[in-house]
């Protein structure tokens, strides 16, 4: 299968954004969210990723997108700035693909291009059906800093919260530029 097309994601991708996450929303255990936020609520939270100065990607393959990622604010008081949070969503017919490498491999170029220094992965689940990211993030160099046990209830069970991070750039060599 060929490589899916990597390009920073725009308002018109929203609506299959929205179908990719609704339905981790509604099947997964990767977004702890209960309801799948309509269109206008995910232009209004792609709209703040981008007006905040964080990338944002879509994925790409024979004109599908299949899957997008993007990096936020890992907390928001002042000494965070320098680290992000990435989030990756793939369509469930395009999983296992390379989609969610390909994707996390672009933000972790562009976050080190603007010179964030660390990179969190939140993983929802990722003993159990969010398999696939741990181990997606672990490839990526990505090493677990913590378990936060049964912090969520969701599909009828408790769930654990995995952190994962990997320095970008200069990690924690020198001072950040930001």
């Amino acid at each position: 299968m060929t490589a899916p097309a990597i390009r920073p994601a725009t308002a018109a991708d929203i609506s299959a954004i929205a179908a990719i996450y609704g339905h981790a929303v509604r099947h997964g255990t990767a977004s702890w969210e209960l309801e799948a936020p309509d269109e206008t609520e995910m232009l209004k939270r792609f709209d703040a990723i981008c007006a905040g100065g964080y990338p944002y990607f879509v994925a790409e393959r024979d004109g599908r997108v299949v899957g997008y990622a993007y990096a936020g604010a890992y907390r928001p008081r002042p000494a965070y700035r320098s680290t992000v949070e990435n989030s990756i969503y793939i369509a469930p017919d395009a999983q296992g693909a390379g989609v969610g490498r390909a994707l996390l491999d672009a933000l972790m170029q562009d976050c080190a291009r603007r010179g964030f220094r660390q990179m969190i992965a939140v993983i929802g689940d990722g003993t159990g059906a969010s398999i696939g990211s741990r181990r997606l993030h672990e490839r990526a160099g990505f090493r677990l800093i913590g378990v936060a046990e049964k912090v969520g209830f969701k599909h009828g069970r408790w769930l654990d919260q995995m952190l994962m991070q990997k320095d970008l750039g200069e990690g924690d060599r020198t001072p950040p530029s930001l």
